[in-house]
């Protein structure tokens, strides 16, 4: 499948960054320049423009221009901590399921979370995390396999994805959206609760410096999980 233009422009872009060529704080092309560059339209170069925005890599000045965006560590941002490592604190046993690892093509929702094209291949795994040997999270993760291309060679029962993505890919960004839900069956199963138990599901997209590396759905039974202050911002 031929690579989408806004693709092309924004692995350019970010090309030129991981190189050194461009230095924080450097302007980019405008996006008529990059239209002439890559023979597209301004619409598609605005895109490839606003992605990197949104993700931190670039910072656009209105009336000015856009330029390369400072970096900031993981921990200048927000402390995202590890499930094993959270369970482990507290003294309990973890164990970890490994129901899915594949490749699959992106649906709709989760090609525009990741800002790849609709049909594009992602990795996607589905993992259930236990306290004491009870269930307590499912995380079922869709991964940028252009950021990430070493994801299905991964043993998670040894690692979870969140220690190795952190690790190959170090956190600069994430963005949740939490809220009340009642499991279908194939979560009631996986979680091993009642039908009527409600759970607490959080979406969340996380950014490195390339751009969008996963979007993930967590979702724990109600009565075994709470949440609490997770971001740390200075």
């Amino acid at each position: 499948m031929a690579q989408a233009k806004f693709a092309q422009i924004k692995q350019f872009i970010l090309s030129r960054i991981e190189t050194g060529e461009w230095q924080e704080n450097d302007r980019v092309p405008s996006e008529n320049q990059l239209a002439e560059m890559f023979f597209c339209s301004r619409m598609t170069a605005r895109r490839a423009l606003t992605e990197l925005v949104e993700s931190g890599v670039l910072e656009r000045t209105q009336g000015i221009g856009t330029f390369v965006a400072g970096f900031k560590s993981q921990s200048s941002l927000l402390t995202i901590r590890n499930i094993a490592d959270e369970i482990k604190d507290r003294g309990h046993g973890y164990s970890v399921k490994q129901l899915e690892l594949k490749q699959i093509d992106a649906t709709t929702a989760v090609a525009n979370a990741l800002g790849l094209e609709v049909g594009s291949p992602v990795f996607y795994s589905v993992l259930v995390h236990c306290e004491q040997g009870l269930p307590l999270q499912v995380e079922e993760r869709f991964v940028n396999p252009q950021l990430v291309p070493d994801y299905l060679q991964q043993d998670f029962i040894i690692h979870t994805p969140h220690e190795y993505l952190s690790a190959v890919a170090p956190l600069t960004e994430a963005r949740h959206t939490v809220e009340a839900i009642m499991a279908n069956e194939l979560l009631q199963q996986r979680l091993a609760i009642a039908a009527t138990e409600p759970c607490l599901q959080i979406l969340r997209r996380t950014w490195s410096r390339q751009g969008v590396v996963s979007f993930a759905r967590l979702v724990h039974p109600g009565s075994k999980f709470k949440l609490t202050s997770a971001l740390v911002k200075r």
